[in-house]
């Protein structure tokens, strides 16, 4: 199958159909326009226009399999290609600790929870709990993030400017790093144990759920501070990050209602976070709980915090060590103090980061299929959609030239929502509260189960499937819930393998 005209080309004659010259148009007036493009439709007799090309233009009917969240995006240059190739080699690459005998994978640690992006990333995809815990099993695709409650003014005011999101653990800073360089100890290993439970549906049938119980052992650098907070993360999947990354914040901003002014008791609220390069705040869309603010950023604070690789962007040479922890402060690094050079230089990050732009969006093969399209109402007109908005429109602001104008279908809003007690970690991250999440896109999501160890779903890695995954909802998705739970057997199974079609 082949797109007949671009989905880019719809949108130039879509856009120019305002009264002016789409030269002359305002921003308002391609708001306006973009707005009007993903209007959710009302019509399941058969797929949308465009609909099967998630991505847009830049994505690509791909075969599932292991390799299927590892293709470049259509249409890239040579030049680009290249660029392309030289990113997927530093996010392979196997960092050394300093002194390397190759300098350019000089600088692991001293701690940190992976020697290469892809270790935690597994095939570009999600990443996984331990199934059973220390010691049988490491969490090399999972980290803890840390924090603790503000203890004086000062970190009342620091946060209040937006320049941190939470505060750090003081001890082992901000994300538990559970392996050590020779000669230094790991910070500790992550246990996790599993309480299983059944939830009835309205046909009686009973689903398990399994809810995980996180605790960290074998401490190495002395207790942890009495108000400390945990939150477990396993890595998400990387495709569609570009275009995620060029979407405008006006159009995210335009669906956030933190007041629910609207009383349909969902309340978006955009997180605002510290942007390194425009010394201020912008809005989050990266994170489980968008406490990044772009692409380029996401990937230097990976480096730094997971890999203990600094670059322009956080040069601290070894990564999350705190001042508690004057020994790992102290170990050599890859720097060369003579030429100012650092772990990882402003071309590479930015070489990464266009790797992890334009890994592609898998195009969908099902779209127009019945029971996919009975899936489909069943998922919009369950509600599930006030938080999954479908379309969105790409901008002009990002550094991705090849990402602009282009029609996708991600399958979120980008904003936080408040998801009941059940899924909280009560970890605060900017504006983002302990029951808090960002809504985490869609796509790709039946191609990310062919990857890695297992199938695991939601912030923890809680949910084996896609119905348990719907059935942990809570809080503002309360009813969306309910009325997934009231469907009967066929339109259940049918919402599910809509999903997993996307």
């Amino acid at each position: 199958m082949h797109i007949n005209i671009s989905n880019k080309l719809l949108l130039l004659i879509s856009l120019s159909a305002v009264i002016i010259p789409i030269s002359n148009s305002t921003n308002a007036e391609i708001l306006t326009k973009r707005q009007q493009l993903v209007v959710p439709t009302q019509d399941f007799n058969q797929a949308e226009k465009f609909e099967h090309y998630p991505g847009g233009t830049v994505g690509k009917f791909i075969k599932q399999g292991r390799k299927s969240l590892s293709q470049p995006s259509a249409g890239l240059s040579a030049d680009d290609a290249m660029d392309f190739n030289i990113g997927r080699s530093m996010f392979k690459k196997l960092w050394a600790p300093a002194p390397a005998a190759t300098q350019a994978s000089n600088g692991l640690g001293p701690l940190f929870n992976a020697r290469s992006c892809l270790s935690c990333h597994i095939g570009n995809g999600r990443g996984h709990a331990p199934d059973v815990g220390f010691p049988n099993e490491d969490a090399n695709s999972m980290l803890i993030r840390l924090s603790i409650k503000p203890q004086n003014k000062a970190d009342e005011a620091l946060l209040k400017s937006g320049k941190v999101t939470s505060i750090n653990e003081p001890t082992y800073g901000g994300q538990l790093q559970d392996i050590g360089i020779t000669g230094f100890a790991p910070e500790g290993k992550i246990s996790v144990n599993w309480a299983y439970s059944l939830v009835e549906l309205q046909d009686g049938q009973k689903v398990e759920l399994r809810k995980p119980e996180f605790s960290i052992n074998n401490l190495a650098y002395g207790p942890m501070h009495k108000d400390m907070m945990l939150s477990p993360r396993i890595a998400t999947q990387m495709v569609g990050m570009g275009l995620i990354d060029t979407i405008d914040a006006l159009d995210i901003m335009a669906n956030a209602d933190p007041d629910d002014l609207d009383g349909d008791g969902i309340s978006g609220k955009a997180n605002m976070v510290w942007d390194e390069d425009q010394q201020e705040t912008m809005l989050g869309r990266f994170g489980w709980k968008a406490g990044q603010p772009n692409l380029h950023q996401q990937v230097a604070a990976a480096f730094s915090g997971d890999i203990g690789i600094n670059s322009p962007l956080f040069k601290a040479p070894s990564g999350d060590c705190t001042v508690n922890q004057q020994t790992c402060l102290g170990a050599p690094n890859g720097n060369t103090d003579i030429m100012g050079k650092l772990e990882l230089s402003e071309e590479l990050l930015r070489l990464t980061s266009f790797f992890n732009a334009n890994l592609a969006v898998p195009h969908r093969k099902s779209a127009n299929q019945e029971n996919i399209l009975l899936g489909k109402q069943a998922f919009y007109q369950s509600g599930c959609i006030s938080c999954h908005k479908p379309k969105f429109v790409t901008g002009e602001t990002s550094p991705y030239s090849n990402l602009y104008n282009e029609l996708i279908w991600p399958y979120s809003d980008f904003l936080l929502h408040d998801m009941g007690s059940g899924l909280a970690d009560n970890h605060p991250e900017g504006k983002a509260t302990g029951t808090e999440w960002r809504t985490a896109p869609l796509w790709a999501l039946g191609d990310s189960k062919y990857l890695g160890k297992s199938w695991q779903l939601l912030h923890d890695g809680r949910a084996r499937n896609i119905e348990e995954a719907i059935l942990w909802h809570d809080g503002e998705a309360l009813n969306a819930k309910e009325n997934y739970k009231s469907l009967n057997k066929i339109e259940r199974k049918a919402l599910v393998e809509f999903v997993k079609s996307l």
